[in-house]
C-alpha cells in the first residue's frame, strides 16, 4: 500500500517536471491565448464563440471554482502542430481534476481540435494526440480513466474562420464537455 502511494507521488513529480521542461513559450503577437486578459481575470474560451476572453475568475485562482461547480474555463489552447499543454493552463486543468475527483460520478468528454492546415487524417490524429496529452495530466492527478473520454475532431469544428494567425490560433484547443 505505501508503495503505490510513492509510485503514485512520484509520477505526479515526473510529469510535472516533464511538462514543464517540454513546454513552449509560443502564443500570439499579442499574447491573448495565454489564458489570461490584460484585466486579470481568465476568459471562459467557450468553444465557437470565437473569443478567447469573456467573463472569467480573477486573480491566481485561474479555473478554480470554491463551491464544487465544474470549472468556468473549459477550453485550453495549443502551439502550432504541437499536442503539449502550455504552463499557463495547468492550474485549469488543476481544477478540472479537483472537480472531477470530488465527483466521481461526473463524466468529461475531452474534445481535440486543430485549425485547417494539415490532411484531414493528420489534423484528426493531432486533435486526439492533444485531448490525449490533458487526459494522461488529469489521470496523473488522480481522475479516474473512467471518467473520461476522449475525441478528435481535427479541422472539422472550428471555433473561428479565417486564415489569420489569430483564427488558427483559436482552433488549436482541447473543450471540456461536461
Amino acid at each position: 500500500m505505501q508503495f503505490k502511494s510513492h509510485a503514485r507521488t512520484l509520477a505526479i513529480a515526473l510529469s510535472l517536471a516533464l511538462i514543464a521542461g517540454c513546454s513552449s513559450t509560443g502564443g500570439s503577437r499579442d499574447g491573448s491565448m495565454d489564458g489570461t486578459r490584460t484585466d486579470g481575470g481568465v476568459g471562459t474560451g467557450v468553444a465557437g464563440s470565437g473569443q478567447v476572453g469573456g467573463t472569467g475568475v480573477s486573480g491566481d485562482r485561474a479555473g478554480q471554482q470554491a463551491d464544487g461547480r465544474i470549472p468556468e474555463v473549459r477550453t485550453i489552447y495549443f502551439d502550432f502542430d504541437r499536442d503539449t499543454i502550455r504552463p499557463e493552463f495547468e492550474s485549469v486543468l488543476v481544477a478540472h481534476a479537483r472537480y472531477l475527483r470530488s465527483n466521481g460520478n461526473a463524466r468529461v468528454v475531452l474534445q481535440g481540435h486543430t485549425d485547417e492546415r494539415g490532411t484531414r487524417e493528420y489534423n484528426m490524429a493531432l486533435g486526439e494526440r492533444r485531448a490525449n496529452s490533458v487526459k494522461r495530466f488529469l489521470e496523473v492527478q488522480g481522475v479516474s480513466p473512467s471518467q473520461l473520454e476522449v475525441v478528435s475532431y481535427g479541422e472539422e469544428r472550428l471555433a473561428v474562420r479565417g486564415n489569420g494567425e489569430d483564427a488558427h490560433a483559436q482552433n488549436r484547443r482541447v473543450v471540456f464537455a461536461y
